[in-house]
């Protein structure tokens, strides 16, 4: 999928997964969000169009493209099944904006031993079970931390050691909760 440039673009995942990728000047990615069905994402809510944004299909995937501007005339604030449609649209950006508050929580967070724990007691909190499991790969957690995976992996291990995780795959089980 292109990047979109379009200022006014409200897009829904039909069918599919996909992520949005910030890359930087030297190449390296960083995971801003991980899409599946049903998700929202758009030009303003998830501030894809910057030029060096990418959304990019998980397979095969299908995506509705919703033009805002054309949304938002007087012939659709007629119709009574519009302000169903804005009253969910605005549930969604915040349910957005929430994430992006976790997300950020993670991301000033100044070690990786700091983000990753950040990161655990959040998704604790959301499900209070001691064991997590993880919505994408380590690879895919190393660019939403946006660390170095090598280093990560290292600061998983140390966590590991010093007892404070067990991981099995995608799973990681939090002993110190």
């Amino acid at each position: 999928m292109p990047t979109i440039k379009n200022e006014n673009i409200v897009c829904i995942i039909m069918e599919g997964s996909a992520q949005i990728m910030y890359i930087e000047y030297n190449g390296n990615e960083i995971l801003i969000e991980n899409l599946s069905k049903y998700d929202v994402f758009g030009t303003n809510i998830s501030g894809t169009n910057n030029e060096n944004c990418e959304i990019i299909a998980k397979g095969k995937t299908e995506v509705l493209v919703i033009d805002y501007d054309k949304l938002l005339n007087e012939k659709n604030l007629n119709h009574p099944y519009f302000n169903t449609f804005l009253r969910n649209l605005f549930d969604i950006t915040n349910i957005k904006f929430r994430e992006r508050n976790k997300r950020i929580r993670i991301l000033e967070k100044k070690q990786i031993r700091d983000k990753l724990l950040e990161y655990f007691e959040i998704e604790y909190i959301n499900t209070p079970s001691k064991s997590l499991y993880l919505p994408f790969s380590l690879k895919e957690l190393a660019d939403y931390i946006a660390v170095n995976r090598s280093a990560m992996f290292r600061e998983l291990k140390h966590l590991k050691d010093d007892k404070l995780i067990e991981i099995n795959g995608r799973k990681i089980t939090l002993l110190y909760k």
